[in-house]
């Protein structure tokens, strides 16, 4: 099984065909919205909206730690995810796509663990290494497809993810290109840190939608979270 959480056209019901609502609940509590259940191309996926159907949910908010347990309980073994960004990087444009492989965390609020000593949680700890925190395999596969279809791709990216709802101020937006981020979001940490902690192959689809601040003259995308509706050429 595929898991899909969407975002940025991914979270739309019609890509799948003979699809089953699911509400699920989790010792985390709920996910943000029903499974979705159905087939692409024949192949058993698991739809989830990040945010809701209605997105409702702001990024710090999401319970990001029922997401991957109710998609991995439901056999999912690989996620593709899609996030909206903003560049760090003049070569990155707007429209772009990024197959990121690295991330940097600068959230202050979300649980990072599914080992969180809560009585309905997995007993003991767990340190899970992140030096390579998404799933190659996958993300070759991911950059075949964008040659494929011709859509321009970086196969390769560091994102930064903060805490939000607010966007970066310009003198943080310049720190972060110093520190080697090359686009910025407010969802990949946690949701890649559990994937992983849950034994889930995780890839992420990278839309920039604008400049992050860095570059001045440039207005931001106040609908960045909303993203561009280009999810489905993937599937």
């Amino acid at each position: 099984w595929i898991g899909i959480i969407g975002g940025s056209g991914l979270d739309d019901p019609d890509i799948l065909e003979g699809r089953t609502e699911r509400y699920v609940d989790t010792p985390y509590g709920k996910p943000s919205d029903a499974l979705i259940l159905g087939k692409i191309k024949n192949v058993e996926c698991v739809l989830l909206a990040r945010h809701g159907r209605q997105h409702t949910i702001m990024p710090s908010n999401v319970n990001y730690q029922a997401n991957i347990w109710a998609l991995r309980e439901e056999g999912c073994t690989h996620l593709l995810v899609t996030t909206a960004c903003g560049s760090l990087r003049e070569e990155i444009q707007p429209g772009d796509i990024v197959i990121i492989d690295q991330f940097i965390d600068r959230t202050t609020k979300r649980a990072q663990t599914l080992y969180d000593g809560q009585p309905t949680s997995p007993p003991g700890v767990s340190h899970v290494p992140m030096a390579e925190p998404f799933c190659n395999k996958t993300r070759d596969v991911l950059v075949e497809v964008a040659r494929s279809q011709g859509i321009k791709c970086h196969v390769r990216g560091t994102m930064l993810t903060i805490e939000g709802p607010r966007f970066s101020s310009r003198a943080e937006s310049l720190m972060f290109r110093q520190w080697g981020a090359d686009v910025i979001n407010m969802t990949t940490v946690p949701e890649v840190v559990l994937a992983k902690e849950a034994g889930l192959c995780y890839a992420s689809i990278a839309m920039a939608t604008d400049y992050d601040c860095w570059k001045e003259h440039e207005e931001a995308v106040s609908g960045r979270a909303r993203g561009p509706n280009r999810g489905s050429q993937w599937l």
